[in-house]
Formats: structure tokens, sequence, C-alpha cells
């Protein structure tokens, strides 16, 4: 029988299996990373837009806004090429600033800050943290047409240009990561986050909003508020990202921020799209490693897929490791409701964030018989009423030998359709 290797934070796991019986779906892009002369060649022929040498001056101000440890960019090359054609161009290192949309998660660490810029601009260029609670580091820009506060870090409006870099895939509710989403919610303060969010669930229904979901963004009112904020800075150049199974940009969109990533999310729909003929009992996911199963907040997106194509009672094996733990000191306080119904009448009367998150992973679990390879411990995968496996092997002796499943070694970057 064939083995498939799933990634399992930064190491790997065989699983040997029958090919008769499970069906792959979504092989990574093994693809050659773009080398730095045709990246400069898509810097030359933005969107839209001017190129960034033609619309930075020197003497002016540039802002660079990158994400945080939980995504894979390229980042690094992007940053490194950028700030090396800005000096050229006239502009001092001193000028340059660059700043981690954290959002709400965790500041990044100065290991994480190295391998997300390269430590030779870690070392030369001045980094900002962003604080959502911090009232010092905000600044108030009006509301959204929907009564949205717009508070985002000062920085933004501090500096003559703002440069987003971001790597497009999936998001559950948002439609796509990147573009918008690193100044709202990456660098809005943490009522704004909230309040946007809170955009995504139907109180009325006590389920996910019509309109918002995977892939979707016309019509979907979590990405037109986070538009309309970022809006607010109109950023001058955007750079988004495809990338490999290594993490490499393989494809590149720049220029006007709402252009290039509108291209860039059409481009990563068209090849990360899978559609299926029928759901099956047994799916076992990969959420495709680190930085994707850092902690449970990012591997849930995984399991989200993988609920997609398998049949209600079915199996899910999901392979998650969270070195981070489960993202959110207070996350397990959402499971200390009865079922999925009673969280989410927690969440309508005191929204929080990572409410959904929990929302949405408990009715996975209660629908499907998820087991959960992890070094979370196992009070906590019980509490969110996932069976911890204490091995692998545990783990695939759960499906039986008739079964017929899927795999997806990179759950969190594909979106299924049956």
């Amino acid at each position: 029988m064939p083995t498939i290797n799933l990634r399992y934070g930064n190491s790997e796991i065989p699983f040997d299996y029958d090919q008769t019986r499970f069906t792959i779906l979504g092989n990574e892009d093994s693809s050659s990373a773009l080398t730095d002369v045709e990246i400069g060649e898509r810097f030359e022929n933005p969107f839209n837009s001017k190129t960034f040498e033609e619309i930075v001056q020197p003497s002016e101000t540039v802002l660079i806004v990158v994400p945080d440890a939980t995504r894979q960019t390229a980042s690094g090359q992007i940053v490194n090429l950028l700030v090396r054609r800005l000096i050229a161009n006239g502009t001092m290192p001193y000028e340059i600033s660059i700043i981690f949309a954290t959002g709400i998660h965790r500041r990044v660490t100065n290991e994480e800050k190295s391998r997300i810029l390269t430590p030779f601009i870690a070392q030369r260029i001045k980094t900002i943290d962003h604080n959502p609670r911090d009232l010092a580091q905000l600044v108030n820009l009006g509301e959204t047409a929907g009564g949205t506060p717009i508070r985002i870090n000062r920085a933004l409006t501090e500096h003559d240009h703002v440069v987003l870099i971001g790597g497009i895939s999936f998001h559950y509710f948002a439609g796509f990561t990147g573009g918008r989403k690193l100044i709202c919610p990456g660098l809005a303060s943490s009522v704004t986050i909230s309040e946007t969010h809170k955009l995504a669930f139907d109180c009325e229904t006590k389920s996910r909003r019509a309109g918002v979901g995977t892939g979707i963004t016309v019509g979907n009112v979590v990405h037109e508020a986070f538009i309309e904020a970022a809006s607010k800075i109109k950023p001058s150049f955007s750079v988004n990202t495809i990338v490999n199974e290594r993490g490499e940009a393989v494809e590149l969109f720049c220029g006007d921020w709402l252009e290039s990533h509108r291209r860039a999310c059409d481009f990563y729909a068209a090849g990360h799209t899978i559609d299926i003929a029928e759901r099956r009992e047994a799916v076992i996911v990969s959420c495709g490693g680190a930085p994707f199963d850092l902690n449970m907040i990012q591997a849930h997106k995984a399991l989200d897929a993988a609920a997609r194509a398998c049949t209600d009672g079915g199996t899910i094996i999901f392979l998650a490791e969270c070195t981070d733990g489960l993202g959110r000191t207070d996350f397990l306080n959402w499971f200390e409701a009865e079922n999925s119904r009673a969280l989410a009448e927690k969440l309508c009367e005191k929204y929080r964030v990572n409410g959904q998150t929990a929302w949405n992973l408990l009715r996975i679990a209660e629908t499907h018989d998820v087991r959960i390879v992890t070094s979370l411990p196992e009070t906590e995968t019980r509490s969110m009423r996932l069976k911890k496996a204490q091995s692998p092997e545990e783990a695939f002796a759960k499906i039986d030998l008739e079964t017929k499943g899927y795999i997806l070694p990179s759950g969190a970057k594909f979106a299924i359709r049956c």
C-alpha cells in the first residue's frame, strides 16, 4: 500500500492507505519559488497602480504591514526586496518601519520576527508591536455605515505611505485572508475586531449568517466591514502572495490594494477549491503542519474543511499538534456550555471573537466522531468533545476496514464543495 506523510507541527506522520478506499483531496503546490528577478518583474507591472518607486518620494516615511507567525506568506523575501528597492530609490532606513498585524493574537517573539522578516531586516529596520487594547496606540476614525467604531493603530496614520504584504488563503467567514485583513482586524482595536467579527453570526437563527463563508466576498458583510475600515487608510501599495508547501512565493499580485487582492483571491480560489460528488464516512485531515496547527484556534480551520467532506456521524481523524496551546487562555470557557445551541445563546448574550470559533468546533464535534492527535492535554480535548488518541496508530485503528474516505493533507488551505 502507498504511504502518505501527513505534516504535524514541524514533523510528519506516515499513513499507509488503500487507494481503493481513500481519495486524496488537495495535493499541495510543489511549484518552484519565484526568483528575485521574477518578483521584481511583478513589482514593475502592478495592477491599477504606479510602481512603489513612483509612489514613494525620498524623505517620505513608509510603514510596511506584515502578518504574524500564524501565517505563511514568504514575507521575508518580499520585505527584503521591497526595502532594498526603497533605499535604492532614496528612502532612508530610518524612514521605514514594519508593524506586525497580530489582531488579538499574542505578540510576535524576537525569534519569530527574524523568521518573518529575515535576521538582516529584523536587525536593521524598526519594528512595531500592535496591542489592540492599548488606547495610546489607537486612533478613532469614525464608524462604518453599520455603526461599527473604526479604531486602529495610529502608526497607520503617522506615515506618508502604508504598504501591505500578506498571503492569500481561505478564511471560513471573511472569505479570504490578506489585503484589508492586515488593517482590520490585524491592526484594529479589540472593540473594532469584536464588532466586525460579530457580523458573521446571526443571533436569530443561532448560526452563521447567510452570505458569510469560505471563499465568499460578494455580499459578505464581514468582508465589506473590513474593506470599509481599511478604506480610511487607503494603503499606497499592496503585495499579495500565493505560497507553495514550503511557504515560498510561487505567484504574486501587487499594486492597488483592492484590485491586487481581488485578483489574488480569484487565482487562489481557482486552484484550491475542490468539488466532490459525495461526502464519505471517514476523513483524515492534517492542518498542513506549522504554522497552521500552531494552536487550536488556527487548527480549527482544517477541521471545518474536513467536516464538509464527511457524512454526519462519520469519523474525522484530526492531526493538530498545537504547540502554542489553544490560542487563548479563555477559549476553553466557551465549552462549559451544554451544547452548541447553548453556546450560541451565550455568544449572543455577550459576544467575544473566539466564541464563534468555539461554536463551530463544538457543532462539528457534536455531529462527527472527531479523533484528535495532538500535544494538548486530554482534559482540554475532552472539554471540546474531541477524543484524544494516544498515538496516530490508535487514531487510524478507529476507521472501519470497509469504510471509504478522504485524506486532506493540507486541510487549512482548501475549500470543499459537495
